[in-house]
């Protein structure tokens, strides 16, 4: 491939799309990029990944507790060696998906050609979000790699050079009560050098687990900010019982109290009409549909999109674009293992903030904290949390280099 010769070569060939669908994407190709031009996707390998954990957790609806990891990557490559990775969860018939339709239809086609690909990508698997999601953090690292640039260039720069984290660090795990995990675990995240925790509740009464929260303030004091996860556990009046005891606290917000019922919803703009504190959802969203239909009812103060769920990082991106329009801040949703991380630090990097004034609402990343093998570890120059912040990757894709001797010994 001929190489740039200047800063203003390199981005005239590397100008691409917001978010699948805001402007154009497929870089411009001189004739003197003829090995661009011809760059073909040869291969489209899927890893389903598990493994046993030592101690089971879960959240307030995981009935068992979890006693195993699961995550599904897929891998693309090129006929000039390019690789890219994304990762997704192996739900909802992902994997078949992109075996037997998706990677099927990108064999031969070119990587560059993204705009192209993802209206194609959409249009024969009935909407299914996290095969979607998988294949476009990939082949955004392919042209991120191609290009020389970080996927959040290839997407028209960064708003940010740094994140700020919060850890989801207080899970429910087998044989310890909360009382004593909960508030130990906050501690010892402080203790670590965050100042941003979440915690899931909603398995135990509301007047037990409103106690815990009492302790975990007092224990982690005023300038630490507290957030919580209700995993579809309580109904309106219970949501709105615990809601008042955060409120008393301090907390940030209550996420997704009620039950999603896939990505519909219901009852959560008349929940957010009635809470005394943010309330956040849409991690089930799994396309910009669906996130404008609940960004048009007012269904949430904060929304969550995944890139791993609702169809890539472009989806994330284009979906902020539409929260920011009504006013309403974008956290996206984060939980896997480290491709997803760096796909959603990128992604973060370009979500605008929801006003014209200071960067107060600046949004966070989501950082789990149980038993996961694959996460700081999988990947190479994985992310690193530094005085409760991200540094956003330079280097070319995603920024980190996968471990496949790590992939395939967890493969089954």
């Amino acid at each position: 491939m001929t190489q740039p010769t200047s800063r203003r070569d390199l981005l005239k060939l590397g100008a691409g799309a917001v978010a699948g669908g805001l402007a154009a994407a497929t870089p411009a190709v001189r004739a003197d990029d003829a090995d661009v031009a011809d760059l073909k996707i040869t291969r489209v390998t899927t890893f389903h990944l598990e493994c046993e954990l030592e101690r089971a957790f879960g959240a307030s609806v995981s009935v068992p507790l979890d006693k195993t990891r699961t995550a599904l990557l897929v891998k693309i490559e090129t006929n000039a060696g390019h690789v890219g990775w994304g990762e997704t969860s192996p739900i909802s018939g992902a994997q078949a998906t992109i075996d037997t339709v998706l990677g099927p239809k990108l064999i031969g086609q070119n990587p560059m050609e993204y705009r192209r690909l993802w209206r194609s990508l959409w249009g024969p698997n009935f909407g299914n979000g996290l095969a979607t999601g998988a294949v476009d953090i990939a082949l955004n690292d392919i042209r991120g790699k191609v290009l020389g640039l970080p996927v959040a260039e290839v997407f028209g720069g960064r708003f940010r050079e740094k994140v700020p984290v919060y850890v989801s660090a207080l899970d429910y795990v087998e044989g310890i009560p909360i009382e004593k995990y909960y508030p130990a675990r906050a501690e010892k995240m402080v203790k670590r050098g965050h100042r941003a925790i979440k915690m899931r509740l909603g398995r135990f009464p509301v007047a037990r687990e409103a106690k815990v929260i009492k302790k975990i303030r007092e224990i982690v004091g005023p300038d630490v900010k507290l957030m919580a996860d209700g995993n579809g556990a309580y109904t309106m009046g219970n949501a709105l019982k615990m809601a008042d005891h955060m409120a008393d606290l301090d907390f940030e917000f209550l996420e997704e109290p009620m039950p999603q019922r896939s990505n519909n919803y219901p009852g959560y703009e008349r929940l957010r009409e009635k809470m005394p504190l943010p309330l956040a959802g849409g991690e089930a969203v799994d396309s910009r549909d669906a996130a404008h239909a609940l960004l048009t009812r007012r269904a949430f103060d904060i929304i969550q999109p995944d890139a791993s769920l609702c169809g890539g990082i472009g989806e994330v991106v284009f979906i902020s674009e539409l929260a920011y329009l009504s006013g309403t801040r974008c956290f996206p949703h984060c939980w896997g293992a480290d491709i997803i991380i760096a796909a959603t630090v990128h992604a973060l990097s370009l979500v605008p903030d929801p006003h014209f004034g200071l960067p107060t609402d600046t949004p966070f990343l989501e950082l789990d904290q149980s038993e996961n093998p694959w996460r700081e570890g999988l990947a190479k120059g994985q992310i690193e949390v530094k005085d409760g912040y991200v540094t956003v990757p330079r280097k070319p894709g995603l920024g980190i280099e996968v471990d496949e001797k790590l992939v395939r010994k967890y493969a089954v």
